[in-house]
């Protein structure tokens, strides 16, 4: 029987973007999600980084363009929050793409453009 990476941690994520979601339903641009989910984590006293930087290494450079994580959580656990219709083969490679420079094992996709929460876990 194999464990779930971040179990706790990741319950209680996704339990705040249930709260939000629940309190916002859909419709609203993806910074009103992010907002509402820095309080929540401040109210939840959760450790997270908001829009944390990454820089991206090719071969022995550093490229000149960064990424920008939406919620680096518990400093293990990248957050992407989207608010489309359907979260589609790309938004999984993004994220597969954050957790690869950022050192993270652990993402969570989490969409609040559906009637009800959709989320997945990503691991690398």
């Amino acid at each position: 029987m194999s464990s779930i990476i971040y179990k706790d941690e990741s319950y209680k994520i996704i339990g705040l973007c249930m709260e939000v979601h629940n309190n916002l339903g859909k419709g609203f641009l993806e910074v009103v999600y992010k907002d509402a989910l820095e309080y929540e984590f401040e109210q939840a006293n959760i450790p997270y980084e908001r829009e944390k930087e990454y820089q991206v290494k090719y071969k022995e450079i550093i490229l000149p363009h960064k990424f920008y994580a939406d919620f680096v959580v518990f400093d293990k656990i990248i957050l992407e929050v989207k608010g489309i219709s359907n979260i589609g083969n790309e938004h999984i490679a993004q994220i597969i793409n954050y957790l690869k420079i950022s050192g993270c094992q652990l993402g969570l996709l989490v969409n609040f453009g559906k009637l009800s929460l959709e989320y997945k876990r990503i691991i690398v």
